[in-house]
């Protein structure tokens, strides 16, 4: 029994050299396919019998042997041939998908542009160019409204297997690792080295603060973050949904200092450090304390994060008004 030798080399010619499989690994994969045709047809003759078969990958012939014996029946060549392409074509999508998978595999860590296919109320999907992604609901910023055929950028956080065991792309909106992205994107400064950003921490859709630094004299890192009239920053807050106020703060090693810029936009009258114990009380007059806690504490909770110092927001008059997130 010959299978159809022109679709059966060209399939196998197709998959060897394009698509990077071994022959080998293609021809066992039919073997395995046929015995088990084989076995579906003919229950009766196989039942408690080893049986194998022999593919030959030069010219397509198929047989069946039961303890080295050829028991091939006559006509099982369609059955044969059908198989077999379906073995291939099975091999071809396993193989692309795989290489799809693993060219983004290579950019875990990147920003990426995604068009909105379907939001089910809880995950959105996007099409990312060659396959799909999804952004969990755990991964979205409050509040933002995901229609279809809208175009997000989103950070490609990781590649995982679902329930069923398939590769799944999961990206994110909230992750803070998304805004140093865009940052890198948007500042020359950064891309070639001379500003550096050291932490960005955020409350997704409310307020972010990013810390950056420069080891070159003459630049400001603030200054190339934030752009002239403040198109950078404006451009990284746009893509965020536009409500996602950004501060951009000059990195300090002097704790003191750093604590005074983490708290912007709030002006600080004096700030006693606990460098041990990691805590800091911050004095403010009491017309600056708002801005110093923000709204629900956004800001001091945000400042705490980005200088991993506990901090104490107090007024002038001694009067605690707000201590620090847990």
């Amino acid at each position: 029994m010959t299978l159809i030798k022109s679709e059966f080399v060209l399939a196998l010619n197709q998959l060897a050299t394009e698509r990077g499989i071994s022959p080998n690994d293609i021809i066992a994969s039919i073997e395995a396919a046929i015995i088990a045709a084989y076995k579906r047809e003919y229950p009766q003759k196989t039942k408690n019998k080893i049986i194998t078969a022999k593919v030959n990958k030069e010219t397509g012939e198929a047989k069946i042997f039961e303890n080295d014996q050829d028991v091939t029946p006559p006509g099982f060549g369609r059955i044969a041939a059908q198989t077999a392409k379906q073995v291939i074509i099975q091999k071809i999508r396993e193989i692309e998908k795989k290489t799809i998978i693993d060219h983004y595999r290579s950019q875990i860590g990147t920003i990426i542009k995604g068009r909105i296919i379907r939001y089910d109320g809880n995950n959105c999907y996007l099409d990312i160019g060659k396959t799909e992604a999804i952004l969990p609901k755990e991964e979205q910023i409050k509040n933002e409204r995901y229609q279809v055929n809208s175009y997000l950028i989103v950070y490609l956080k990781e590649i995982a297997s679902d329930k069923f065991g398939n590769p799944r792309i999961f990206v994110s909106r909230c992750d803070p690792r998304l805004i140093e992205k865009l940052f890198e994107r948007e500042v020359p400064e950064i891309a070639n080295k001379t500003v550096f950003i050291k932490k960005v921490v955020r409350e997704p859709g409310e307020r972010a603060k990013i810390a950056v630094y420069s080891t070159q004299n003459g630049v400001d890192p603030v200054g190339a973050c934030v752009g002239q009239k403040g198109v950078r920053v404006q451009t990284v807050t746009d893509e965020l949904g536009g409500s996602e106020k950004i501060d951009v703060i000059q990195w300090n090693n002097d704790p003191k200092l750093f604590l005074i810029a983490a708290l912007s936009p709030a002006k600080i009258q004096n700030v006693e450090v606990d460098e041990k114990n990691k805590k800091a009380k911050v004095m403010v007059e009491e017309k600056e304390a708002p801005l110093a806690i923000g709204k629900g504490g956004v800001n001091v909770n945000l400042a705490s994060k980005l200088t991993n110092f506990e901090i104490d927001i107090v007024l002038s008059q001694d009067k605690s008004t707000s201590q620090e997130k847990d």
